[in-house]
């Protein structure tokens, strides 16, 4: 059996392109017959803390913790245990304003842990998370991708790199904003 952890970061709650399309993601695993274990974080309505510098002292291993910090922390240590023990992560991650949304980056931050999930070396970082397999979905109001404009491609390849994942799927979900002659209808083509 999957485990599958999968992050939402729309601002848009139900009316969101990306968690509509993870859920259909999810769907059609389970139409195959794949059974499937699914931790899901919906991170806007998870608040997930802003790195700041008590937080970035605190998962360098400052000593004499706050309690709040001692609180993120463990939230952390949380977030990475469920990530190490998936074999697949789905992140939802619409564009806004070329780049992913802050709820996400946020995560990363407390993810992408010196020591606890990748290693300085004398030439390059090495990703210490192993085995997990990504798949980013992503909607966008126009058309970006081989743009220089896809930022959200070129970071969630550089962070998830970083961390050890480097089998990395994307679908795009682009030109949602665009409309066609008929004024109604979207642009709704999938890219993979």
């Amino acid at each position: 059996m999957n485990k599958i952890l999968v992050l939402k970061s729309s601002i848009k709650g139900s009316n969101s392109n990306t968690s509509a399309l993870a859920d259909k993601f999810l769907a059609e695993r389970r139409a195959k017959g794949i059974k499937d274990k699914v931790i899901e974080h919906d991170l806007v309505a998870e608040n997930i803390p802003v790195l700041d510098g008590e937080l970035f002292s605190a998962l360098c291993g400052a000593k004499n913790l706050s309690k709040r910090a001692k609180e993120v922390i463990a939230l952390s240590d949380k977030l990475v245990f469920e990530l190490k023990t998936s074999n697949l992560l789905v992140i939802a991650a619409p564009m806004y304003n070329f780049n992913v949304p802050t709820h996400l980056k946020n995560w990363f931050d407390l993810v992408a842990r010196a020591r606890i999930t990748f290693q300085y070396t004398e030439t390059n970082p090495i990703g210490l998370i192993k085995g997990v397999c990504a798949f980013v979905i992503s909607s966008r109001g126009d058309m970006y991708i081989n743009y220089e404009t896809d930022i959200i491609t070129l970071y969630l390849r550089a962070v998830l790199g970083l961390i050890g994942i480097t089998d990395i799927n994307f679908i795009y979900a682009e030109g949602l904003n665009i409309r066609l002659d008929n004024n109604e209808k979207k642009n709704q083509s999938l890219t993979r």
